[in-house]
């Protein structure tokens, strides 16, 4: 017995010996991972690191600080300093309370925690090595809230070496971007409204200002989180097509570049010569990308290719794939049509809202209402059996009345969408929703058309009647999943998540109803049957109860996105 334990207890015990609470991680020298399960976080970290200074010397010492909001304090860290676009440390750390230096290829050149206790706000000093040649350097750190939740790869700045003499081969840093003088010397639009990129790292931010009246140079500056690209554009109309856009995006060798393009509104942009750009300023730190640059070129969309004219701006984000964009993850417009030469501040178009309520009501129709009335009428029928409501089996009129509340959420759903929309782009989302829609609008029709329960071909309505219902659940299961994809900006992206159990708890649920209804077959004595009602009865209490604690969390993240 003892000999069988123990693997078991092995099992048990082996992951929690590789949290490494001690801070011995040098194994995660060179990718900074953890040896945790699951995968790095990919929203903007809360954690931040700075320096002080902004540059260094060599050999002498730079301070370094980790900091935590006190809500979200962290348990481990990793923190390295490397030189740009290289993975081996250089210089090396001096240890502080709390910490502890680590051997990563050579001696100190790595500092790690020493415990799991909860850290707000750890420093360390730096020194770089006088006689080894160091024009630039980065620190790197690895975050750990807990065993699964952890951050990788949270970047500085780059440092220059005071005694650097390259120019032109120097990583350039964008200028500290803020919301100051927006209205009075820029005209600035951001997500959320008046949102100031210095202070708040969820903040998407792009702004415009004339360098001389009526001159054509003009000074842009964009940031904003994403794991991939930021970018504006000059539009015609509040749509993605024939646009004049700036993308600020990562490169294939994980440098910033911005690039000028046009957007056609059905395929990636076309790719335009950057033109008369200058000055361009370019950093990502903590996943918020951000670039400043001087351009002197003339704005082209479809209608127009001079610069005083108004154009509604447009902003959009999402991930890159070497150094090519792929199709956005957010999007937002401005309200009105703005004229860049004239400071103000753009507010932008609130259609999320529209969105918001499409999504709740889709989420409503077929993940509450709509799966009520599928349990109802396949497991209830038996335990409702003699119960009757005007006139009709109570099973019946609980079916008919969710799955009209059904079908009434999701032709509102589809009307919101498609008249905000107008048009298919959205990928496989939008087929998706359509397919519901048309299926959705087949049931009734079939319901009404059916034969009587005694005819001979009944089962054909009964087997038609409930395969297009199933591959309606799995083609809205498959909407809602591609739709919070798109939309889902949360930090571990957890709507997602949350989607995912809510799944999981229905499919627990269909299996319990599933064996309980095999079980009432096999019985037959009116002893049992008593207990069947209350079986049924039990069950359906406990699935609608963790359903609305699904739907709720859901309606609520909806609500702040």
């Amino acid at each position: 017995m003892a000999m069988e334990i123990f693997p078991l207890l092995l099992v048990c015990f082996v992951p929690m010996a590789w949290c490494y609470k001690t801070g011995l991680v040098t194994a995660s020298c060179v990718n900074m991972q953890p040896n945790h399960p699951g995968n790095p976080q990919t929203g903007p970290s809360p954690y931040t690191v700075t320096t002080d200074p902004s540059s260094f010397i060599p050999g002498q010492a730079v301070k370094v600080l980790l900091q935590a909001p006190a809500s979200k304090p962290f348990t481990g860290f990793l923190l390295q300093a490397r030189k740009p676009g290289s993975n081996s440390p250089v210089g090396s750390f001096t240890a502080t309370t709390g910490t502890q230096l680590l051997n990563c290829g050579s001696p100190s050149t790595a500092v790690s925690h020493t415990s799991d206790s909860a850290k707000t706000q750890i420093q360390v000093t730096w020194t770089s090595t006088p006689s080894v040649n160091v024009d630039a350097v980065q620190f790197h750190a690895t975050f750990v809230q807990s065993y699964s939740t952890y951050w990788v790869d949270v970047t500085t700045p780059v440092l220059k070496s005071t005694n650097s003499s390259s120019g032109s081969g120097s990583i350039p840093q964008a200028s500290s971007i803020s919301s100051a003088d927006c209205g009075v010397t820029k005209v600035c639009f951001s997500k959320p409204s008046s949102c100031d990129p210095s202070a708040d790292f969820t903040c998407y931010f792009m702004s415009a200002t004339m360098l001389s009246p009526g001159g054509p140079a003009v000074r842009y500056e964009m940031t904003g989180p994403s794991n991939g690209y930021i970018s504006f554009g000059f539009s015609d109309d509040q749509k993605m097509g024939n646009d004049d856009i700036y993308i600020c995006g990562m490169s294939n060798n994980g440098s910033v570049m911005v690039q000028h393009a046009y957007s056609t509104g059905e395929t990636a942009p076309l790719p335009l010569a950057l033109g008369n750009v200058s000055d361009i300023k370019t950093s990502i730190q903590n996943n918020v990308i951000s670039c400043s640059f001087t351009s002197m070129n003339s704005i082209s969309t479809q209608r127009s290719s001079y610069l005083n004219k108004t154009y509604y701006l447009l902003f959009a984000y999402g991930p890159s794939s070497n150094g090519n964009i792929q199709f956005h993850t957010g999007t937002f417009a401005s309200t009105n049509k703005m004229d860049i030469t004239t400071p103000s501040v753009a507010s932008h178009d609130d259609f999320s809202s529209i969105m918001r309520a499409h999504g709740a009501l889709m989420l409503i129709a077929w993940m509450t209402t709509g799966s009520l009335g599928m349990l109802v009428a396949r497991y209830l029928k038996r335990a409702g059996k003699g119960f009757k409501l005007c006139g009709k089996d109570f099973w019946f009129v609980v079916h008919v009345a969710v799955m009209s509340v059904t079908l009434a959420a999701t032709a509102i759903a589809f009307i919101l969408a498609f008249a905000h929309a107008q048009d298919w782009s959205g990928g496989a989302h939008p087929v998706l929703g359509c397919l519901v829609t048309i299926l959705s609008l087949f049931q009734p029709i079939m319901a009404m058309l059916r034969c009587g329960p005694q005819h001979p071909m009944r089962f054909v309505f009964n087997w038609s009647h409930s395969l297009n219902a199933l591959v309606i659940k799995a083609l809205a299961v498959a909407a809602i999943f591609t739709g919070l994809e798109r939309v889902d900006s949360t930090t571990d992206v957890w709507l997602m998540k949350v989607m995912g159990g809510f799944v999981g708890w229905e499919i627990v649920f269909y299996i319990l109803f599933d064996f309980h209804l095999k079980w009432k077959i096999q019985k037959t004595d009116q002893t049992s049957g008593e207990s069947k009602v209350k079986v049924s009865t039990l069950l359906m209490v406990l699935y609608f109860l963790g359903n609305l604690v699904f739907l709720v969390a859901l309606l609520a993240g909806i609500g702040t996105l």
